[in-house]
């Protein structure tokens, strides 16, 4: 171990030390913010401190924007374009489903990442969604914000089709020269939301609510194997059996599938 230290340039105190995890504080104010920002997304940190504190809870606000941030929860409100263009990530993709007819499945795909609280931790979940049938097609669970789940996530649903338009957020996971590549690379064209819009990516806003408030808050997984498996059983149950009003009270899977060529994902992690 210290001739592989030494070999990285890594002091071995750096290798061994581990780091240290949230306050269990920390932890029950980040479910309460999640619970809140499903709520109201146009919630800055500044409101989100005011409401806790009216809640009982003796924070600041420095507190409060570094555990929003740590989430990867922004308030949804217009912004100033301030952004620095990265060359390691595309930016300046339009959003494409303004006044879109959204016809038939596969015509758009869209993903994002969610934060899920946990006992003594948190995960992150990233889904992949077929926007007219709201079949979720992918979906991989990780424990930091890299872009590397979200990839893995874009494999696996690749591996079953193709989109005309696939459709995300300004994220950085998802404007990483890696992840628009291999949308370039299979010819589809690129949609992302526009800085401060709560309504360009809305059907899978619904599916995180509608995901946290079915199963994870109730369920309240205990451990990432826990969550991993109870995930698997709830995406097929929504898939397959939970009659969406908005479809005609038929199932993602009755719509996705009613293109015949079209085969049905396994949605394996």
């Amino acid at each position: 171990m210290r001739r592989q230290c030494e070999l990285v340039g890594l002091q071995r105190s750096s290798w061994y030390s581990q780091p240290a995890g949230e306050s269990e504080l920390n932890l029950r104010l980040m479910r309460l913010l999640d619970e809140q920002y499903l709520l109201t997304p146009f919630y800055g940190w500044p409101r989100m401190t005011v409401w806790l504190q009216n809640e009982g809870y003796k924070i600041n606000g420095k507190r409060i924007r570094r555990l929003l941030a740590l989430m990867g929860l922004q308030a949804i409100y217009p912004r100033p374009k301030t952004t620095q263009r990265d060359t390691n990530h595309r930016t300046g993709c339009p959003y494409l489903l303004r006044n879109l007819a959204i016809e038939r499945p596969n015509q758009v795909w869209c993903a994002d990442i969610t934060y899920v609280p946990m006992p003594h931790g948190f995960m992150y979940l990233v889904a992949i969604m077929d926007w007219c049938s709201r079949f979720v097609l992918a979906w991989q669970l990780s424990n930091t914000l890299d872009g590397l789940f979200c990839q893995e996530a874009l494999t696996q649903a690749l591996a079953h089709g193709k989109p005309d338009i696939f459709n995300t957020d300004q994220g950085v996971q998802f404007t990483a020269r890696s992840f628009t590549g291999r949308l370039e690379a299979a010819n589809i064209r690129i949609s992302m939301d526009g800085r401060g819009r709560a309504f360009d990516n809305i059907f899978i806003e619904r599916l995180w609510r509608t995901v946290k408030y079915e199963d994870i808050y109730i369920r309240d997984y205990g451990s990432v194997l826990d969550l991993d498996l109870g995930l698997l059983a709830y995406f097929h149950f929504y898939n397959h059996e939970r009659p969406h009003q908005s479809l005609g009270y038929r199932t993602p899977a009755e719509v996705y599938l009613a293109t015949p060529q079209l085969a049905l994902p396994a949605l394996i992690p």
